[in-house]
C-alpha cells in the first residue's frame, strides 16, 4: 500500500532533502501551496491540497487545510472498516505522515512587528493538523521539526514504515510543541489585553534550550527551557568559554545577574548557593568587584560573579586571580579576551538581552505550581517613613537604599550590612531574625562600625536591632509593621540609631 505524506511547513530548512528521501521510499507527497512551490522549484512533484478539497486557499491563506478531505484523511482509524468505507465513499485518501512547522509566531513577536502582523502569524490550521495526527498516532506519524526528519527517514528506509514506538514519541512531542506554541500566544494576548489579576488557567511552556548533565544532584535529570515571550534574560546568555553550566550554575548565574541589574552605577556581586556573599558599587567594574570580593573572600572561592559593566582588561586580570565558577556580564572588551581565555575553567557568559522583567515567578509544589508577579523593590524615599527622631544623613540614605535592594536578593530571614557602598556582612537563610543579624555582624567584624543594615522583614522584637546597634551599625531599614515596632524604635533611640520603615516586605524563600 502506498504511503502518503501531507506537508505544510513555514520552516523550509531540510525540506527538499526530506521530501526527496520520502519519495525515494515510495511515499506520495501532498503539500500546501507555499510548500508545494518550494518543492517544485527543487524539481520535486507534490499533489496540491486544493486538488483534494476542491477549494483554493482562501482569506489570504487563513483557510487552506480546514476541510474534511484533509482531516478525515488524518483522523480515520485504519482498523475501523466503517471509517475506511466512509473515506472511500467521499473520495478521500488517508495520510500516514503529517509534516507541519507552525507559523513563526514567537520570532514575529520578538521582531517588534505591529499587532496585525503578529496576529496573522498565529497558526490555526497547523496546530489542528498536528493535534489530529497526534491523536491518531496508532496510524499516523506527525513531524513538527526538521530535527525529526532523520529518524523518520531511517525507519522508512529500514522497514518501509514508521514504527509504533517512534509514532508514539512523535505524538508526545507534537502535543508538547503545540502546548508551548499556544502558551506563547496566550502570553501575548494577555499582555495585549493588559488584563489585571491572575489568569484563570496558567500554562508554562517553551523550547528546550539546553539538556543538562544532571539536575541539582547527579541522580536527577535536568534541562533548561525558554519561557513564553520574546527571548531575553540570562537563559539566552552566550557562553563564550568553559564547560556547559550545571543546574545549580544556572541558578547562581541568574541570581548574580538579577542583583547587579538593579543598579545603574557600576556594580558587582559574588554569589554562592543563590545568596550574595559579596556586593558593592564602585567607580568602575574593577573597583566594584574588588570591594565585593573583600566582603567574604573565603566564600568567594568557587563563586559566581555578576557585573553590570563589560569586562575590561583590568577587571579580567583581577577576576582570574582566584577560582571562579563563572562570570556573567553584559559584554567583554577585546583587550580582556586573552586574559579571560587563559582561565578556561572559568565560564564566561555574556548576557546582552534585556531581562524578562514581567516574567511571572513560577515554582513547583507537590501536585501544583505557585505563581506570583515579580517582586519589585521601591527606593522612593517619599514612600518611606523615618521612625526615629534622628534622620539619616546623605551617605546613610545612599547605603540604606543599597542595602535595601541587596537584601531583596538574600534568602529569608535576611540581614545585610552595608558600609560605603559595599556589603560587609550578610546573614542569609536563618531560622530567626536575630540569628541573621548575629551572622551579618560576625561577617562584618569591625566594618560594622558606622555602617547601615537592612532586614527583609520587620524586627519582631528589639533583640535583632540591638545586635546590630551594639556592633556599631548606625542606621537600619526594614518594612515595619510589627506589633512591637514602638519597642524596636525605643531600643534604636537608646542606641542612637536611625530607623527607616520602608513599608514593604521582601521575603525570598
Amino acid at each position: 500500500m502506498t504511503l502518503r505524506a501531507l506537508i505544510g511547513v513555514s520552516d523550509k530548512a531540510g525540506l527538499v532533502d526530506f521530501a526527496r528521501a520520502l519519495q525515494e521510499c515510495g511515499v506520495e507527497l501532498v503539500a500546501t501551496d507555499g510548500t508545494r512551490r518550494a518543492l517544485s522549484d527543487a524539481g520535486i512533484e507534490a499533489r496540491a491540497v486544493s486538488e483534494l478539497t476542491g477549494f483554493p486557499e482562501m482569506l489570504d491563506g487563513r483557510v487552506k487545510t480546514l476541510h474534511p478531505a484533509v482531516h478525515a484523511g488524518i483522523l480515520a482509524r485504519r482498523a475501523e472498516a466503517e471509517h475506511m468505507r466512509q473515506l472511500e465513499e467521499h473520495g478521500f485518501v488517508p495520510f500516514d505522515i503529517v509534516v507541519v512547522s507552525l507559523y513563526p509566531f514567537a520570532a514575529t513577536r520578538a521582531s517588534g512587528a505591529d499587532d496585525a502582523t503578529v496576529v496573522e502569524n498565529i497558526d490555526i490550521g497547523g496546530p489542528t493538523m498536528i493535534r489530529a495526527a497526534a491523536k491518531n498516532s496508532d496510524s499516523v506519524a506527525v513531524v513538527v521539526s526538521p530535527t525529526q526528519y532523520e529518524d523518520v527517514v531511517t525507519e522508512l528506509r529500514s522497514t518501509g514504515a514508521v514504527s509504533a514506538g517512534l509514532r508514539a514519541q512523535l505524538a508526545a512531542d507534537a502535543f508538547s510543541h503545540v502546548a508551548a506554541y499556544d502558551t506563547d500566544v496566550a502570553d501575548y494576548m494577555r499582555a495585549r489585553a493588559a488584563a489585571g489579576g491572575m489568569p484563570r488557567e496558567m500554562t508554562v511552556g517553551g523550547a528546550l534550550l539546553h539538556e543538562l548533565r544532571y539536575g541539582e544532584n547527579p541522580h536527577q535529570r535536568g534541562a533548561l527551557y525558554a519561557v513564553a515571550g520574546p527571548p531575553g534574560g540570562v537563559a539566552h546568555a552566550q557562553l563564550l568559554q568553559g564547560t556547559a553550566l550545571s543546574f545549580t550554575n544556572w541558578l547562581d548565574v541568574d541570581a548574580a545577574r538579577r542583583l547587579v541589574s538593579e543598579f545603574d552605577e557600576p556594580a558587582a556581586c559574588v554569589i554562592k548557593h543563590t545568596n550574595p556573599c559579596g556586593f558593592a558599587v564602585g567607580d568602575s567594574a574593577l573597583d566594584a568587584y574588588r570591594r565585593a570580593f573583600a566582603c567574604d573572600p573565603r566564600s568567594a572561592f568557587g563563586g559566581i560573579v555578576g557585573l553590570n559593566r563589560p569586562v575590561d582588561a583590568a577587571t579580567a586580570a583581577e577576576l582570574t586571580r582566584t577560582f571562579l565558577e563563572a562570570v556573567v556580564s553584559p559584554g567583554i572588551e577585546e583587550s580582556a579576551v586573552d586574559t579571560v581565555s587563559a582561565k578556561q575553567r572559568m565560564r564566561m557568559l555574556v548576557a546582552e538581552r534585556p531581562s524578562c522583567s514581567d516574567q511571572p515567578d513560577v515554582r513547583s509544589i507537590d501536585g501544583g505550581i505557585l505563581v506570583q508577579t515579580p517582586d519589585r523593590v521601591s527606593t522612593d524615599r517619599a514612600s518611606m517613613t523615618v521612625a526615629t527622631q534622628k534622620e539619616p544623613d546623605g551617605e546613610q540614605w545612599r547605603d540604606l537604599l543599597i542595602a535595601w535592594r541587596v537584601c531583596r536578593h538574600v534568602k529569608s530571614n535576611a540581614v545585610v550590612i552595608v558600609n560605603r557602598g559595599s556589603a560587609v556582612g550578610v546573614g542569609a537563610g536563618q531560622m530567626s531574625r536575630v540569628e541573621a543579624a548575629e551572622l551579618a555582624v560576625a561577617r562584618a567584624g569591625p566594618e560594622a562600625a558606622g555602617a547601615v543594615a537592612a532586614s527583609d522583614a520587620f524586627f519582631p522584637m528589639p533583640d535583632g536591632l540591638e545586635t546590630l546597634g551594639r556592633a556599631g551599625v548606625r542606621a537600619v531599614i526594614h518594612p515595619g509593621g510589627s506589633k512591637k515596632d514602638a519597642e524596636v524604635v525605643a531600643a534604636a533611640e537608646a542606641l542612637g540609631m536611625v530607623v527607616v520603615h520602608a513599608g514593604e516586605r521582601h521575603f525570598r524563600h
